[in-house]
């Protein structure tokens, strides 16, 4: 009987730390024409996520379209010249001056559909793999076969000389849930949808131009920080030295 009580007092002084323990993530509100979606951004790629926090309190997103769409792919946003852009202009050349070193988490972190990752420069001029600053993508894809999956290794072991390698709980989403299995590896996942998916998928089913830029603008109202609990703390200002009153005279 005193096993036991001690036992359930154990239980009970550990149910606080499975509350603690939970993880604290930052997330952003993308209020767009379409709906707004919700971004949860993982902690496992703590440069990137700090680089598109520091991005949007800057407000850099606000008034921005999802300027390339491809259906059952993805939707990409994040051209700062899209903000003025006039109707039929190409756009994706927009970016910021400076890039992000490539984090990949596979297979941890792989492009199963809702996923947020950077975009980048091709391999031929970005061997490195470095993300670009601004832009960004959320992956949308399809679910796939075995077939397609076997097809997808062989791509990833040309593509990443074997580093990359699907392992059973990848390919069962692939399979249920769909994604983008053949960047695995190559640009760096950073956040998730956690709500809004259903916006996702209206705007990638949308008609483009010859560009992928849809027809019909889909522009990011504005970007609302929701939670931001590793924002930089303020450094605190010195008091500034009394002012010694003279005399009168």
């Amino acid at each position: 009987m005193r096993l036991l009580r001690f036992l359930s007092l154990c239980l009970l002084a550990l149910l606080p730390l499975g509350i603690h323990a939970q993880e604290e993530r930052a997330e952003v509100l993308l209020e767009t024409t379409e709906g707004n979606i919700r971004i949860a951004l993982f902690n496992e790629t703590p440069q990137h996520r700090d680089n598109f926090m520091k991005l949007n309190r800057m407000h850099l997103y606000d008034s921005l379209l999802f300027h390339r769409v491809i259906k059952d792919f993805m939707i990409q946003a994040g051209d700062f010249k899209s903000k003025n852009a006039k109707p039929g202009q190409r756009l994706g050349s927009g970016e910021l001056d400076y890039t992000v070193e490539a984090e990949f988490r596979v297979p941890k972190l792989f492009h199963r559909r809702g996923m947020v990752a950077a975009a980048r420069e091709p391999n031929r001029i970005n061997p490195e793999q470095r993300s670009g600053a601004l832009q960004f993508y959320i992956v949308w894809g399809r679910p796939c076969n075995d077939m397609m999956l076997d097809r997808v290794q062989v791509y990833l072991d040309s593509m990443t000389q074997g580093r990359v390698q699907l392992t059973p709980d990848m390919i069962a989403t692939y399979k249920t849930v769909g994604g983008t299995p053949h960047l695995d590896g190559q640009y760096t996942v950073f956040g998730e949808v956690v709500e809004g998916l259903d916006v996702v998928e209206r705007i990638q089913g949308m008609e483009t131009d010859k560009y992928d830029r849809p027809y019909k603008d889909v522009r990011i109202l504005r970007a609302v920080i929701l939670k931001d609990p590793f924002a930089p703390k303020e450094e605190p200002k010195k008091p500034k030295a009394p002012v010694k009153k003279g005399r009168k005279r």
